[in-house]
């Protein structure tokens, strides 16, 4: 346990959780973040980032999977222990739940109950991210829209919610009229939130650029 007192908190770099379809450019986001970056690919989808001489890649192999849920931490731990890194991108969480429950969780006849585990394992991984130090980004897969037009990452409902339950920022990428938005607004149904700043909204390109308190004093009296 660690105490606080007085709401003295440190604090903490942030987390984000993108989701979107295929081609939307989930990936190349990562290159917004400043420093030096640990790109782990659950999906061989890296290519965007060749030659970028700031993105180290661990690309997770089929032999790796089924040593997956004992190893994960223990491999991210390893790598950014001597303070490489500044920013650590796992892309994408909807293969990364696949593999769990293709090669892990699949011990029980109930089916409930393998959900279950894997929405334990995918929290204790979200609460390892927001210990470890790093800004974290993370990537998903959209599912289909539903019968209104509401949009949901492509993962076990429970397990999303158990994992990015410590993300400071989520949000659902798409393109309109040639431009990529994000939109992270919690009244649209689309499971987002920013806990960064007060924007519901924004171009893709501008994800990182939080308006502070002193930015939207200085906006009112332009």
């Amino acid at each position: 346990m660690e105490f606080y007192p007085d709401g003295k908190v440190p604090e903490q770099p942030h987390l984000y959780f993108i989701y979107g379809a295929g081609g939307t450019g989930k990936t190349s986001l990562l290159k917004q973040f400043k420093g030096k970056k640990l790109l782990i690919t659950f999906d061989n989808s890296y290519e965007v980032v060749r030659g970028r001489e700031d993105i180290d890649v661990l690309s997770i192999e089929p032999k790796d999977f089924k040593t997956l849920k004992d190893n994960l931490s223990i491999e991210i731990m390893e790598r950014i222990k001597d303070g490489k890194y500044q920013v650590l991108c796992l892309d994408n969480a909807t293969a990364l739940q696949n593999i769990a429950l293709d090669n892990i969780f699949n011990q029980y006849k109930d089916n409930r109950n393998n959900y279950q585990d894997l929405q334990i394992w995918f929290r204790r991984i979200g609460t390892y991210l927001r210990q470890c130090g790093l800004t974290v980004y993370v990537t998903a897969h959209q599912d289909k829209p539903n019968e209104l037009g509401e949009v949901m990452p492509q993962m076990n409902f429970a397990t999303f919610y158990a994992f990015t339950a410590t993300f400071d920022f989520v949000g659902h990428i798409y393109k309109k009229d040639n431009e990529f938005w994000i939109d992270c607004d919690p009244e649209k149904k689309n499971h987002g939130k920013n806990r960064i700043d007060n924007r519901t909204s924004m171009k893709a390109e501008d994800l990182l650029n939080a308006k502070t308190k002193e930015k939207e004093e200085v906006e009112k009296h332009d």
